[in-house]
């Protein structure tokens, strides 16, 4: 089945062109210029990956990823035309999966979202006898993308399904930031991937309820990277 993807841009002419590529790639392509546009179709129809725009008319993007999580867990791209690093790193807090800065090529936008859609994809992917892994109270399931603590269900994003799921595969080693990086993200790794990957570990602590300071899972081992003990 063709991927649904959702695409929010007050420039039409962006909007246009993105619709262009992604429909040229056969994915079947849900267009608006405006967040509540958007929102209704979020609340309406049955998506595999968004595409949002900071900058909107009315609902910001941030606002329209912030209110997708909380009942979502499909991958979401933010478009943003500033290059300040907050600004990325806010999107990623709120449980955007990646951004790409305007103005942006085309092919690009195109293999990240790929990317994307193969990752999230890979979850509901039939499973093997490896595809479950247990620590001290906390279970992931590959096959069903499912995170539990204390029996108690936590929502992740396929990023953040995928991080913890390498560091609790790794369990009792040290995993650099960058190496955490490549392999997740499967890019090459700069000096600000690092806030990439913190944000990320900031996210998955606070759905955890874990402690910053003394977290009993995901540690940080400063200067080399973060270990889960076994």
């Amino acid at each position: 089945m063709e991927a649904r993807i959702l695409v929010v841009d007050d420039e039409k002419e962006i909007a246009d062109l993105v619709e262009l590529f992604l429909t040229n790639e056969g994915f079947q392509v849900y267009k608006y210029y405006t967040g509540a546009e958007a929102m209704e179709c979020v609340q309406t129809t049955s998506l595999d990956l968004a595409i949002l725009d900071v900058m909107l008319p009315d609902l910001d993007g941030f606002t329209l990823c912030q209110r997708i999580r909380e009942s979502y867990t499909y991958p979401i791209i933010m478009l943003t035309a500033r290059e300040h690093e907050m600004d990325k790193i806010t999107g990623l807090t709120l449980g955007a999966d990646d951004y790409v800065t305007k103005p942006f090529r085309p092919l690009e936008l195109i293999a990240r979202v790929k990317a994307q859609l193969r990752r999230y994809k890979r979850y509901s992917s039939p499973g093997t006898e490896d595809d479950v892994i247990t620590v001290s109270g906390l279970v992931l399931d590959r096959e069903k993308h499912g995170c539990w603590l204390n029996e108690k269900p936590i929502s992740l994003t396929p990023i953040e399904f995928s991080i913890l799921w390498y560091l609790c595969k790794n369990k009792g080693k040290v995993v650099s930031s960058e190496e955490l990086f490549r392999v997740v993200w499967k890019e090459k790794y700069f000096t600000s991937s690092n806030n990439t990957v913190m944000v990320h570990i900031r996210h998955i602590r606070e759905k955890m309820k874990d402690s910053a300071e003394n977290p009993k899972y995901i540690k940080n081992v400063w200067g080399v990277g973060y270990k889960v003990e076994e």
